[in-house]
């Protein structure tokens, strides 16, 4: 019966990161623990192949016996009966012994295959739910390979024991108790080359465990560089300033790095099977020395010989699998680990254990002497994930300080003030991206720590400087906001965006795929965009981050337009860099290194002078 259940071409070898504190731990028992606990959705199917493991090992116990009685029995003797009638039993055997091959791949199949599910759920449910900042450290292409490589590694420790601990300690022990039934002396003998298999198996292990870490290093290392690539952005980014020689040398010196590693594997992988191959082979040749001598002097019968022949090489070959096994189930299990590094990492921004939904209708937004200041490397990210783990330069620093705004139901507030003041930061918080290190974030009188998820996502719409768009249809990209919209609904908010007439405009209309990050959209096409999706989420509080900074002047206006639709009988807070576009707000607040500098309307703000003044007049000075 073949062992190889549930594996996959070049899964059965995985490794840990580039991560050196990675590299060096060990596995513990806490891991093994936790590992055990995903098969337990499985115990049934886990229970029929144990079974069937050990049906299998009879079997192939039982032919090299029946062989035995065939030769004893019946050539000896020449009685055609017994060799007919065990003839078909072994040509029955056989075909049981193919059905039971068939279920077990299945049910190992299921199994694997059902770890797969369940552990990819989990990882990508859980990153994302990580914050923004986890985000902005980590690889895509190794998160991506957490998802992906490492998840098929860590199957295999399920399907390594199984089918490689399991089936073939049941086989090893029946074949053992057959062959001292026979003749313990050869028996003996045989099992004197056992040393010659372990030894080979635990040298190689270490050298295989490197290489194999390398292999997944460089891999990692390639993918992350075809991810940022192969997306609109960094193609174009490619073709501006990129040169094509030096790109193709740095991709081939990695896919190089990777060819190499994956042929040292295999030469190293088919050395020591041949190793091991040839030590069965020696052993049978031991059999076949010995017994025949024994057979010559009468100790050993004709047939007894052949069914210890046959019964050695299905020794050698269960011994053969232990010996691997051990690599494939250490480095599976380094996978479930490297799952475990992302999946221990709590995210910051956690829902109360019993939530409260902040209230329907127009709702206010306050910020009690809020301060605030950015998570460390250590509370948001995973080493192993980076390309370069180091602190970023705003860790620990407070990036706002004392901020207390009251913002009623229906107002607009605008932040103004220079690059890196804090206003981005600010919004993040009443969106809650972001929890404040210290004070209290509040909308329709719920502190935000308190609030449901559902309800603050329902109750607060953001639309970002450059709007995110799916590779995905119009109608997909609307309908992220509210799945169960009609197509009615859809050109409402798009006339209310000032976007419905290019939409009608496409080739396919609302079935348009608008590319990845929607470039097939211009800037201001795709701003009028988010601002439909935000009319079909139809929130109470809308926080708009400078979403006419890079826009020409054409597009500004569009955008505007649709802009006064998104903001009528709406709480606002809106992040201006053209102050123009701020003027009649109900308050203006001015932001600088973290702290409210200034605050009034636009009126009462260029009397007083100070940094609105000289931003004002920078502006307009022309």
């Amino acid at each position: 019966m073949s062992m190889g259940v549930g594996m996959r071409g070049g899964a059965s070898i995985r490794s840990f990161s580039k991560d050196p504190s990675v590299r060096a731990h060990k596995v513990g028992r806490e891991t093994a623990r936790r590992v055990l606990g995903y098969g337990r959705p499985y115990r049934g199917d886990i229970a029929a192949y144990l079974v069937l493991s050990v049906l299998s090992g009879a079997l192939v116990t039982a032919v090299p016996l029946l062989l035995q009685r065939i030769i004893d029995d019946g050539v000896t003797p020449k009685d055609r009966g017994v060799v007919i009638t065990l003839g078909l039993v072994v040509a029955g055997l056989a075909v049981l012994e193919t059905l039971v091959t068939i279920v077990s791949r299945w049910l190992g199949s299921r199994i694997g295959e059902g770890v797969i599910l369940d552990l990819r759920s989990e990882v990508f449910s859980h990153v994302l739910r990580q914050p923004v900042a986890f985000f902005t450290r980590a690889q895509t292409g190794a998160l991506v390979s957490r998802l992906n490589s490492d998840v098929i590694g860590a199957q295999t420790a399920f399907t390594s024991v199984l089918s490689g601990l399991v089936s073939n300690l049941v086989l090893m022990v029946l074949v053992l108790v057959a062959l001292f039934s026979m003749s313990w002396q050869i028996t003996v003998l045989a099992l004197l080359l056992l040393p010659v298999f372990l030894v080979p198996a635990r040298l190689m292990g270490a050298r295989l465990s490197s290489l194999t870490r390398r292999q997944m290093t460089l891999n990692a290392d390639m993918h992350t560089r075809m991810t940022e690539r192969f997306n609109v952005a960094g193609a174009l980014l490619v073709r501006l300033f990129g040169r094509p020689s030096e790109e193709d040398r740095e991709y081939a010196a990695r896919a190089r790095g990777v060819r190499d590693a994956g042929v040292e594997i295999a030469v190293n992988r088919v050395v020591f099977m041949a190793g091991l191959g040839l030590v069965a082979s020696l052993a049978t040749a031991l059999v076949y020395g010995l017994g025949g001598l024994m057979a010559v002097a009468g100790e050993l019968s004709i047939g007894t010989l052949v069914a210890m022949a046959a019964l050695l090489g299905r020794l050698y070959a269960p011994l053969t699998a232990l010996s691997n096994v051990r690599v494939d189930i250490m480095t599976a299990l380094v996978s479930f680990e490297r799952i475990f590094e992302v999946l221990d990492l709590r995210p910051l921004v956690r829902e109360a254990a019993e939530p409260v939904d902040i209230p329907s209708g127009p709702v206010g937004v306050s910020l009690e002497d809020v301060s605030f200041a950015y998570p460390s490397a250590e509370q948001v990210s995973v080493a192993s994930l980076e390309q370069r783990p180091e602190a970023e330069t705003l860790d620990g620093r407070a990036v706002l300080s004392g901020i207390s705004v009251d913002v009623p139901a229906g107002s607009m507030v605008a932040l103004v003030g220079p690059s890196g003041a804090g206003k981005t930061t600010l919004t993040s918080l009443v969106a809650r991206l972001y929890d404040p290190t210290s004070g209290t974030v509040r909308v329709g009188g719920v502190d935000l720590r308190d609030a449901s998820f559902d309800s603050l996502r329902d109750t607060v719409g953001v639309v970002t400087q450059e709007a995110h768009m799916f590779n995905d249809t119009v109608r997909a990209n609307l309908r992220y906001a509210r799945p169960d919209a009609t197509d009615e609904e859809l050109w409402e908010a798009l006339r209310g965006a000032q976007v419905d007439g290019l939409v009608a405009r496409l080739p396919d209309g609302l079935d348009t795929v608008v590319g990845d990050r929607g470039h097939r959209l211009s800037g201001g096409e795709k701003q009028r965009m988010a601002i439909a999706r935000l009319l079909l989420k139809s929130p109470s509080v809308v926080v708009l981050d400078e979403a006419t900074a890079h826009l020409d002047s054409e597009s500004e206006v569009a955008v505007q337009r649709a802009l006064d639709e998104a903001l009528a009988g709406r709480t606002s807070i809106v992040i201006a860099h053209r102050l123009s576009t701020v003027r009649h707000a109900d308050q203006i607040l001015v932001l600088q290194r973290g702290e409210i500098v200034q605050r009034g309307t636009h009126a009462e703000l260029l009397a007083a002078g100070g940094l609105y003044r000289s931003l004002h007049d920078t502006q307009f000075r022309d």
